[in-house]
């Protein structure tokens, strides 16, 4: 499950679990690396149900054992295209990004195939580029945001808005500190619960 993958200059420790299906992708966000995936026990739940993983640690990451370190988001978006093309067969995946691992999903998106997006606290997610491509989005996208994070308020989000992805994009929950979006394009229905 465990390796290190070489690709396009860079050394990264990888954790990947081959299964039949849609692949998840997980981007880590800049002070965590893949391992944070292990630790709140996600990679453990996904092998218990066969879904196949790829958590790269990436080179953007302060802590990560990715090297050479670099910020540069063509270079990263390039390690993950790599490593999807590597190791997941060019499989197109679902993109998992916490933070600035949010931004490169967001980014990776807007550039190659991918089935969805789950995106926590994403980085700078509306920057104009890729609200641009947002427009262009037919997957299911999920935001998640705390009450911290700066985001658009919903309403902001009509149809003559150009930082906002669709005229579908609304926000449909409010969970205590906790903010749910979601493109409305998808039919797939999200229920929460809290105790």
């Amino acid at each position: 499950m465990e390796k290190t993958l070489t690709i396009t200059g860079y050394k990264c420790p990888i954790l990947h679990y081959d299964a039949e299906g849609v692949p998840i992708v997980f981007l880590h966000g800049m002070s965590f690396t893949n391992e944070i995936w292990q630790e709140i026990g996600v990679t453990e739940l996904l092998i218990q149900k066969h879904i196949p993983f790829l958590a790269l640690d990436m080179p953007y990451g302060i802590k990560s054992r990715c090297h050479p370190k670099t910020r540069n988001v063509q270079k990263n978006l390039a390690v993950i295209n790599e490593a999807v093309k590597t190791v997941l067969d060019g499989a197109v995946p679902v993109l998992v990004g916490a933070s600035i691992g949010g931004n490169m999903a967001l980014q990776y998106a807007a550039r190659f195939p991918v089935k969805g997006l789950l995106l926590i606290g994403a980085a700078r997610g509306l920057e104009p580029e890729l609200a641009a491509a947002y427009r262009s989005f037919k997957f299911p996208t999920i935001l998640v945001w705390g009450s911290y994070d700066i985001l658009l308020e919903a309403k902001k989000c009509g149809p003559s808005q150009m930082l906002c992805p669709t005229r579908n994009f609304s926000s449909i929950a409010a969970l205590g500190t906790l903010h749910i979006a979601i493109n409305l394009r998808s039919s797939n229905t999200i229920s929460w619960s809290s105790t």
